[in-house]
């Protein structure tokens, strides 16, 4: 009976291809808008995947990476002192504009790290030699800085080259693989008290510190020691919105309670799921309609009610799989640009798939119980009439 049913299906070919085509519709709006704004809420993090540190010590009233309040230079000191820290370390983290040999100016994200330990520096180096940071006037810039800040010929930034940030000279000497960040501004490393003369003075410069657990000591441990002693909030660097306590989480949530980001891209996953159920409906009720004499004849010759609507069920979630798989396919066209390129962001967590796939089969479900509706109030004796 199941083989039956999916004769009958295959056998319409102009409702199967309308099914398929609005369930396909229906996946690739949900998937690629959710993974779109996955990767966007990843580049609100992205300066914490930049400047790796397994902890982050900001002030107390801080909640994301973007956004906060300067530190007193002695508080480095004061998270030293903490017996679980293994090591502590100054950072910089600011706004601030470059100015090219052709006059024009460019935004970027400038880090400060200690020049000792080198903690918070970009872990792959394209080119270039990270030690030689300690030079004067020495600056690391990312992948993005390569074009982004191109001179007056329109030349790619390479070694060796030279700009201005606050009337004061820097020199490239290395090229760093890095994220890309959400303000779209490129990253500039140089050493912290170098970064405190590109920026404009106040009196508390210092804008977080790294710092890592002793060896046997817990991270979770560590951070909870270095909050009681000094007042400070503590926050892990595990990975992208990885759970309470982390900074990649605390940022991410940040963004979805204070801006309108989950809004925009929820009403566009909502479009797809009406427009995937609006579709489905009305293509396999009509579908069912259409083959009403066929099930009439099987219910007259003795299929069960129960029969004729898993018949139905195998029909929807057939065309629901094969919808979902096409779209995902799809879906999976558009990363691989967007993946190269980095734009749009694109980030597909593991749960994506399965919430999609799991929205699509709700849909065909759906679908399929307006035909068992019809289905159920079916007479044998239909069949026979006129």
């Amino acid at each position: 009976m199941l083989r039956l049913a999916l004769k009958m299906l295959f056998g319409d070919t102009g409702k199967f291809l309308m099914l398929v085509a609005g369930l396909i519709f229906a996946t690739f709006l949900m998937a690629q808008q959710m993974a779109v704004f996955c990767g966007l809420m990843s580049w609100t993090a992205a300066t914490l995947k930049n400047v790796p540190a397994p902890i982050w010590v900001v002030e107390s009233k801080v909640d994301q990476v973007n956004e906060t309040n300067p530190l007193l230079d002695t508080d480095v000191a004061r998270v030293r002192s903490v017996d679980s820290v293994a090591w502590a370390a100054p950072l910089f983290s600011g706004i601030q504009r470059v100015r090219l040999e052709n006059g024009s100016f460019k935004i970027i994200q400038l880090i400060g790290i200690d020049a000792t330990t080198l903690a918070g520096a970009p872990v792959k180096i394209i080119e270039g030699n990270l030690a030689d940071l300690r030079l004067p006037h020495a600056v690391v810039i990312d992948d993005l800085a390569v074009t982004r800040l191109a001179q007056i010929k329109g030349q790619p930034v390479k070694l060796g080259d030279m700009f201005e940030i606050n009337d004061q000279e820097a020199r490239v000497v290395a090229i760093a693989d890095t994220m890309k960040s959400f303000t779209g501004g490129p990253y500039i490393w140089t050493t912290y008290e170098r970064a405190l003369q590109y920026s404009p003075a106040q009196r508390k410069m210092l804008s977080a510190v790294l710092a890592a657990p002793r060896e046997g000591v817990s991270e979770a441990q560590c951070v909870a020691d270095i909050e009681a002693e000094t007042g400070l909030k503590a926050f892990l660097n595990r990975g992208f919105a990885s759970g309470e306590g982390d900074f990649n989480y605390s940022t991410v949530w940040w963004y979805i309670r204070n801006t309108g980001i989950p809004f925009s891209f929820g009403i566009t996953v909502v479009i797809g799921f009406i427009v995937g159920m609006a579709i489905s409906c009305q293509t396999f009720y009509s579908f069912v309609l259409d083959h009403m004499k066929h099930l009439g004849a099987l219910k007259a010759m003795g299929a069960s009610t129960w029969m004729l609507c898993l018949m139905l069920l195998t029909q929807a979630f057939t065309v629901g799989l094969i919808g979902f798989g096409i779209g995902m396919f799809f879906t999976a066209q558009f990363a691989f640009p967007a993946l190269a390129h980095e734009e749009p962001p694109f980030y597909m967590p593991e749960i994506v798939p399965f919430a999609v796939l799991g929205v699509i089969l709700l849909i065909c479900a759906f679908s399929a119980l307006l035909g068992i509706w019809r289905v159920a109030r079916l007479e044998p004796a239909m069949v026979f009439r006129g």
